[in-house]
């Protein structure tokens, strides 16, 4: 099943979404199970299809959940399709499928996984034809482990999304907006838009503001909404998501 997790652009007055980002939930025995669980139950020759056929099944679901105006972010692991000519024949056969959808390019966010890849040269080549398609490009879990400023050179995101794990660590520090502001200046002095995943307490949002985010994503916003079911679109009140009482 496709589940869609809201994100949110901090602005005067309550949050609203302005986007949602394609999630699978897989299910065995008619029981959901964690995604990480159920990819590395796929064996390795397989792998590549799973992983096209989830992105398909979110880009084909994303106009079932009835909210006009939202963006859609998506996922690619650079570890799975790392055959060059076979990466951008994919990516080129996904642009060609967008008009059945009812999709425009401009809507989409490829998150391009933070993991290494086996050949990293093949990453430009691959960013360049998302963009001549008209998608814009976000490095997902940065500070995960192999993010840098050399591949922030390399492929010149639009959106740096980050790691929710990393940013919890860093909010436990008591000088945590000290430790994160210098880090969102960096990101935006490289010309990108910061979204801090994983926020599901009052206090992970307020070091994410305070910090100067530009998008938000977690639990306290929001839980990913499966397709078929009602979005939520009522709008959020910011000073009732930082009280210490509010709840997951």
């Amino acid at each position: 099943l496709s589940a869609y997790p809201p994100i949110f652009a901090p602005r005067d007055g309550p949050l609203a979404a302005l986007a949602v980002e394609g999630l699978i939930e897989p299910h065995r025995a008619g029981r959901a199970c964690a995604p990480r669980t159920f990819f590395d139950g796929v064996p390795a020759p397989d792998r590549l299809y799973v992983e096209t056929m989830c992105r398909m099944l979110h880009l084909a679901n994303f106009r079932n959940i009835g909210v006009e105006g939202l963006d859609l972010f998506f996922n690619y692991n650079p570890q799975v399709n790392d055959h060059p000519g076979r990466a951008l024949a994919e990516i080129r056969l996904m642009g060609r499928r967008l008009d059945d959808y009812g999709l425009d390019a401009s809507m989409l966010v490829c998150e391009i996984t933070e993991q290494a890849t086996r050949d990293e040269t093949m990453l430009p080549g691959v960013v360049a034809e998302m963009r001549r398609a008209g998608l814009r490009i976000a490095i997902d879990d940065f500070g995960a482990g192999h993010s840098t400023e050399e591949r922030l050179r390399l492929l010149e995101p639009d959106i740096v999304k980050i790691d929710g794990g990393w940013f919890a660590d860093v909010c436990r520090h008591a000088a945590a907006e000290k430790l994160f502001r210098p880090l969102l200046a960096l990101l935006h002095d490289h010309g990108v838009k910061v979204l801090v995943e994983g926020i599901e307490r009052p206090d992970l949002l307020r070091v994410a503001l305070e910090g100067g985010a530009d998008l938000l994503q977690g639990y306290l916003l929001g839980r990913p909404a499966l397709v078929g079911t009602i979005f939520p679109e009522a709008p959020l009140a910011l000073d009732d998501l930082l009280r210490p009482s509010a709840k997951v």
